[in-house]
Protein backbone atom coordinates (compact mmCIF):
# COMPACT_ATOMS: atom_id res chain seq x y z
CA UNK A 1 0.00 0.00 0.00
CA UNK A 2 1.42 3.54 -1.31
CA UNK A 3 1.85 5.72 1.47
CA UNK A 4 -0.06 8.91 1.55
CA UNK A 5 2.61 11.25 2.50
CA UNK A 6 5.39 9.96 0.17
CA UNK A 7 2.44 9.68 -2.82
CA UNK A 8 1.59 13.43 -2.77
CA UNK A 9 4.71 15.50 -0.61
CA UNK A 10 5.06 16.92 -4.00
CA UNK A 11 2.49 18.90 -3.31
CA UNK A 12 3.66 20.31 -0.53
CA UNK A 13 6.75 21.97 1.02
CA UNK A 14 6.63 20.27 4.17
CA UNK A 15 9.44 21.60 6.11
CA UNK A 16 9.19 24.95 4.87
CA UNK A 17 5.31 24.79 6.46
CA UNK A 18 7.09 23.37 9.78
CA UNK A 19 8.99 26.54 10.21
CA UNK A 20 6.82 29.06 9.29
CA UNK A 21 4.47 27.95 11.92
CA UNK A 22 6.89 27.81 14.57
CA UNK A 23 7.83 30.99 13.24
CA UNK A 24 4.21 32.27 13.95
CA UNK A 25 4.04 30.88 17.39
CA UNK A 26 7.27 30.62 18.77
CA UNK A 27 9.71 33.37 16.97
CA UNK A 28 12.46 33.92 19.03
CA UNK A 29 11.46 32.22 22.01
CA UNK A 30 8.83 30.56 23.69
CA UNK A 31 8.84 33.60 26.72
CA UNK A 32 6.28 31.44 29.32
CA UNK A 33 8.62 28.06 29.26
CA UNK A 34 11.74 29.92 29.04
CA UNK A 35 11.12 31.38 32.18
CA UNK A 36 9.33 29.25 34.12
CA UNK A 37 10.85 25.92 33.21
CA UNK A 38 14.70 24.98 33.98
CA UNK A 39 16.12 24.27 30.87
CA UNK A 40 17.34 20.47 32.07
CA UNK A 41 13.76 19.48 32.83
CA UNK A 42 12.40 16.58 30.98
CA UNK A 43 8.70 15.39 31.34
CA UNK A 44 6.51 12.88 29.03
CA UNK A 45 2.99 13.93 27.80
CA UNK A 46 0.28 12.28 26.54
CA UNK A 47 -2.02 12.78 24.28
CA UNK A 48 -6.09 12.48 25.28
CA UNK A 49 -8.50 12.12 23.39
CA UNK A 50 -11.82 14.31 25.31
CA UNK A 51 -14.85 13.14 22.33
CA UNK A 52 -15.39 10.06 20.25
CA UNK A 53 -14.61 10.21 16.67
CA UNK A 54 -11.99 8.88 14.09
CA UNK A 55 -8.31 10.34 15.07
CA UNK A 56 -6.13 11.56 12.30
CA UNK A 57 -2.81 12.98 12.17
CA UNK A 58 -0.54 11.03 13.99
CA UNK A 59 2.14 10.04 11.28
CA UNK A 60 1.81 13.53 10.56
CA UNK A 61 2.95 14.43 14.30
CA UNK A 62 5.79 11.68 14.04
CA UNK A 63 6.89 13.15 10.93
CA UNK A 64 7.20 16.88 12.55
CA UNK A 65 9.01 15.25 15.80
CA UNK A 66 11.54 13.64 13.54
CA UNK A 67 12.36 17.03 11.53
CA UNK A 68 12.28 19.22 14.62
CA UNK A 69 12.92 17.36 17.68
CA UNK A 70 14.40 14.12 16.32
CA UNK A 71 15.91 12.74 20.15
CA UNK A 72 12.38 13.15 21.43
CA UNK A 73 10.61 9.78 22.68
CA UNK A 74 7.32 9.15 21.04
CA UNK A 75 5.23 5.81 21.85
CA UNK A 76 2.05 5.29 19.41
CA UNK A 77 -0.82 3.50 20.74
CA UNK A 78 -3.20 4.46 18.05
CA UNK A 79 -2.86 5.05 14.58
CA UNK A 80 -4.51 7.19 11.81
CA UNK A 81 -7.68 6.44 10.93
CA UNK A 82 -8.85 4.61 14.43
CA UNK A 83 -12.01 5.09 16.04
CA UNK A 84 -11.64 6.64 19.53
CA UNK A 85 -13.57 7.67 22.37
CA UNK A 86 -13.13 9.57 25.54
CA UNK A 87 -10.57 9.42 27.73
CA UNK A 88 -8.23 7.43 24.67
CA UNK A 89 -4.65 7.74 25.02
CA UNK A 90 -2.76 8.36 21.27
CA UNK A 91 0.69 8.27 22.24
CA UNK A 92 3.28 9.75 24.84
CA UNK A 93 5.88 11.73 24.18
CA UNK A 94 9.18 12.48 26.46
CA UNK A 95 11.80 14.98 26.04
CA UNK A 96 12.54 18.46 27.26
CA UNK A 97 9.49 20.27 28.51
CA UNK A 98 10.80 23.41 27.54
CA UNK A 99 10.69 22.24 23.87
CA UNK A 100 7.61 19.62 24.50
CA UNK A 101 5.40 23.18 25.79
CA UNK A 102 7.05 25.35 22.73
CA UNK A 103 5.74 22.85 19.58
CA UNK A 104 2.46 21.80 21.51
CA UNK A 105 0.52 23.82 19.94
CA UNK A 106 1.41 23.33 16.24
CA UNK A 107 0.81 19.13 16.94
CA UNK A 108 -2.96 20.26 18.79
CA UNK A 109 -3.85 22.40 15.78
CA UNK A 110 -2.90 19.47 13.12
CA UNK A 111 -4.29 16.79 14.95
CA UNK A 112 -7.71 18.56 16.14
CA UNK A 113 -8.57 19.87 12.56
CA UNK A 114 -7.43 16.59 11.12
CA UNK A 115 -9.09 14.70 13.76
CA UNK A 116 -12.58 16.72 12.73
CA UNK A 117 -12.23 16.39 9.08
CA UNK A 118 -11.27 12.43 9.52
CA UNK A 119 -14.33 12.36 11.50
CA UNK A 120 -17.01 14.01 9.31
CA UNK A 121 -15.50 12.02 6.19
CA UNK A 122 -16.22 8.67 7.66
CA UNK A 123 -19.98 9.47 8.81
CA UNK A 124 -20.43 10.90 4.97
CA UNK A 125 -19.33 8.05 3.18
CA UNK A 126 -20.69 5.75 5.94
CA UNK A 127 -24.06 7.30 4.38
CA UNK A 128 -23.07 5.47 1.14
CA UNK A 129 -22.49 1.84 2.01
CA UNK A 130 -24.27 -0.15 -0.20
CA UNK A 131 -23.87 2.13 -3.40
CA UNK A 132 -20.44 3.04 -5.64
CA UNK A 133 -20.46 6.40 -4.63
CA UNK A 134 -17.10 8.10 -3.15
CA UNK A 135 -16.93 11.01 -1.10
CA UNK A 136 -14.42 13.70 -2.03
CA UNK A 137 -13.12 16.78 -1.38
CA UNK A 138 -13.08 20.32 -3.14
CA UNK A 139 -10.46 22.87 -3.03
CA UNK A 140 -12.37 24.87 -0.19
CA UNK A 141 -9.81 24.39 2.11
CA UNK A 142 -7.25 26.71 4.55
CA UNK A 143 -4.51 28.46 2.98
CA UNK A 144 -1.24 26.54 2.79
CA UNK A 145 -3.17 24.08 5.36
CA UNK A 146 -4.48 21.89 2.39
CA UNK A 147 -2.15 18.85 2.52
CA UNK A 148 -3.31 17.72 5.59
CA UNK A 149 -6.87 18.61 5.08
CA UNK A 150 -6.89 16.69 2.06
CA UNK A 151 -4.67 13.83 4.22
CA UNK A 152 -7.14 13.67 6.57
CA UNK A 153 -10.42 13.11 3.78
CA UNK A 154 -7.57 9.94 2.91
CA UNK A 155 -7.73 8.92 6.57
CA UNK A 156 -11.50 9.21 6.88
CA UNK A 157 -12.11 6.83 4.35
CA UNK A 158 -12.91 9.44 1.63
CA UNK A 159 -11.24 10.49 -1.81
CA UNK A 160 -9.32 13.79 -3.15
CA UNK A 161 -10.18 15.31 -5.72
CA UNK A 162 -7.79 17.78 -7.75
CA UNK A 163 -4.86 19.24 -5.63
CA UNK A 164 -4.80 23.03 -7.13
CA UNK A 165 -5.66 24.43 -10.46
CA UNK A 166 -2.52 22.91 -12.30
CA UNK A 167 -2.95 18.26 -12.10
CA UNK A 168 -6.54 18.44 -13.53
CA UNK A 169 -8.45 20.49 -15.64
CA UNK A 170 -12.16 21.14 -14.57
CA UNK A 171 -14.22 23.87 -16.74
CA UNK A 172 -16.77 24.89 -14.27
CA UNK A 173 -19.70 27.88 -15.40
CA UNK A 174 -17.92 30.42 -15.54
CA UNK A 175 -15.14 29.15 -17.79
CA UNK A 176 -18.26 27.94 -19.68
CA UNK A 177 -20.10 31.39 -20.04
CA UNK A 178 -16.69 33.13 -21.08
CA UNK A 179 -15.59 30.66 -23.55
CA UNK A 180 -18.88 30.57 -25.48
CA UNK A 181 -20.11 27.26 -24.31
CA UNK A 182 -19.31 23.58 -23.39
CA UNK A 183 -17.64 22.83 -26.80
CA UNK A 184 -15.96 25.47 -27.66
CA UNK A 185 -14.71 25.11 -23.92
CA UNK A 186 -13.26 21.57 -24.54
CA UNK A 187 -11.83 22.04 -27.61
CA UNK A 188 -10.24 24.67 -26.98
CA UNK A 189 -9.28 22.98 -23.95
CA UNK A 190 -7.79 19.87 -25.84
CA UNK A 191 -6.02 22.07 -28.21
CA UNK A 192 -4.33 23.79 -25.46
CA UNK A 193 -3.21 20.08 -23.70
CA UNK A 194 -2.20 18.75 -26.88
CA UNK A 195 0.30 21.58 -27.84
CA UNK A 196 1.86 21.36 -24.50
CA UNK A 197 2.24 17.46 -24.17
CA UNK A 198 0.37 17.86 -21.06
CA UNK A 199 -1.58 14.51 -19.97
CA UNK A 200 -4.54 16.39 -17.40
CA UNK A 201 -8.13 14.72 -16.52
CA UNK A 202 -10.86 16.79 -17.85
CA UNK A 203 -13.84 17.28 -16.21
CA UNK A 204 -17.15 19.76 -17.14
CA UNK A 205 -19.39 21.11 -14.77
CA UNK A 206 -22.84 21.24 -16.46
CA UNK A 207 -26.03 22.91 -14.82
CA UNK A 208 -29.13 21.24 -16.56
CA UNK A 209 -29.87 17.99 -18.35
CA UNK A 210 -29.09 19.87 -22.29
CA UNK A 211 -25.60 20.78 -20.74
CA UNK A 212 -25.01 16.78 -19.70
CA UNK A 213 -26.06 15.89 -23.23
CA UNK A 214 -23.74 18.55 -25.13
CA UNK A 215 -20.68 17.53 -22.78
CA UNK A 216 -21.63 13.66 -23.75
CA UNK A 217 -20.75 14.23 -27.20
CA UNK A 218 -17.45 15.60 -26.55
CA UNK A 219 -16.41 12.74 -23.71
CA UNK A 220 -14.65 14.53 -20.94
CA UNK A 221 -13.16 12.16 -18.31
CA UNK A 222 -15.77 12.72 -15.58
CA UNK A 223 -19.07 15.41 -15.89
CA UNK A 224 -20.40 17.26 -12.74
CA UNK A 225 -24.18 17.81 -11.99
CA UNK A 226 -23.55 20.98 -10.15
CA UNK A 227 -27.44 21.74 -7.73
CA UNK A 228 -29.24 19.17 -9.88
CA UNK A 229 -31.97 17.49 -7.68
CA UNK A 230 -31.86 14.04 -7.09
CA UNK A 231 -34.78 13.27 -9.69
CA UNK A 232 -32.47 15.48 -12.44
CA UNK A 233 -29.45 13.18 -11.12
CA UNK A 234 -31.16 9.93 -12.18
CA UNK A 235 -31.95 10.94 -15.31
CA UNK A 236 -28.71 12.46 -16.10
CA UNK A 237 -27.18 9.26 -14.57
CA UNK A 238 -29.24 7.33 -17.52
CA UNK A 239 -27.86 9.32 -19.93
CA UNK A 240 -24.13 9.13 -19.45
CA UNK A 241 -24.96 5.54 -18.89
CA UNK A 242 -21.66 4.54 -17.45
CA UNK A 243 -20.04 5.69 -20.47
CA UNK A 244 -17.88 8.84 -17.99
CA UNK A 245 -17.58 9.32 -14.85
CA UNK A 246 -20.08 10.95 -12.70
CA UNK A 247 -19.78 13.45 -9.79
CA UNK A 248 -22.46 15.57 -7.69
CA UNK A 249 -22.28 18.20 -6.21
CA UNK A 250 -23.65 21.89 -4.64
CA UNK A 251 -26.10 21.68 -1.36
CA UNK A 252 -25.24 17.88 -0.44
CA UNK A 253 -25.15 17.71 3.11
CA UNK A 254 -25.96 14.08 5.63
CA UNK A 255 -29.26 14.77 5.29
CA UNK A 256 -29.73 13.96 1.17
CA UNK A 257 -26.72 12.84 0.85
CA UNK A 258 -27.67 9.15 0.71
CA UNK A 259 -30.34 9.93 -1.79
CA UNK A 260 -27.83 10.95 -4.15
CA UNK A 261 -25.50 8.29 -4.11
CA UNK A 262 -28.39 6.09 -4.50
CA UNK A 263 -28.89 7.87 -7.73
CA UNK A 264 -26.11 5.82 -9.32
CA UNK A 265 -23.13 8.78 -9.23
CA UNK A 266 -19.89 7.58 -8.67
CA UNK A 267 -18.43 10.99 -6.69
CA UNK A 268 -19.91 13.24 -4.04
CA UNK A 269 -18.23 16.19 -3.46
CA UNK A 270 -18.58 17.90 -0.46
CA UNK A 271 -16.97 21.50 0.47
CA UNK A 272 -17.60 21.28 4.00
CA UNK A 273 -15.72 18.74 4.36
CA UNK A 274 -12.68 21.42 4.72
CA UNK A 275 -14.56 24.90 5.11
CA UNK A 276 -17.20 24.11 7.42
CA UNK A 277 -15.63 21.61 9.91
CA UNK A 278 -15.71 20.99 13.75
CA UNK A 279 -11.85 20.41 15.34
CA UNK A 280 -11.97 17.40 17.31
CA UNK A 281 -11.33 17.95 21.03
CA UNK A 282 -7.67 16.22 22.31
CA UNK A 283 -5.12 18.04 24.54
CA UNK A 284 -1.45 16.93 25.65
CA UNK A 285 -0.66 16.96 29.33
CA UNK A 286 1.64 16.13 31.46
CA UNK A 287 1.85 12.99 33.36
CA UNK A 288 3.83 11.05 35.65
CA UNK A 289 1.65 7.70 35.30
CA UNK A 290 2.85 5.59 32.44
CA UNK A 291 6.55 5.17 31.43
CA UNK A 292 7.83 4.99 27.46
Amino acid sequence: MVNFFEQNKKHFFFEKFIELALYEDVMDGDATSLSTLPEQSISQMQLLVKQDGIIAGVEAVERILKYIYPEVELKILIEDGKPVKRGDIVFYLKGKTQRLFSYERLLLNIMQRMSGIATKTNALQSLCIGTKAKITDTRKTTPLFRFFEKWAVHIGGGANHRWGLYDMVLIKDNHIDAAGGIDKAIVQCRKYLEERQLSLKIEVETRNIKEVEIAMEYKPDRIMFDNFTVNDIKKAIELVNGKIETEASGGINEHNLRAYALAGVNYISVGSLTHQINSLDVSLKVTGKQKI
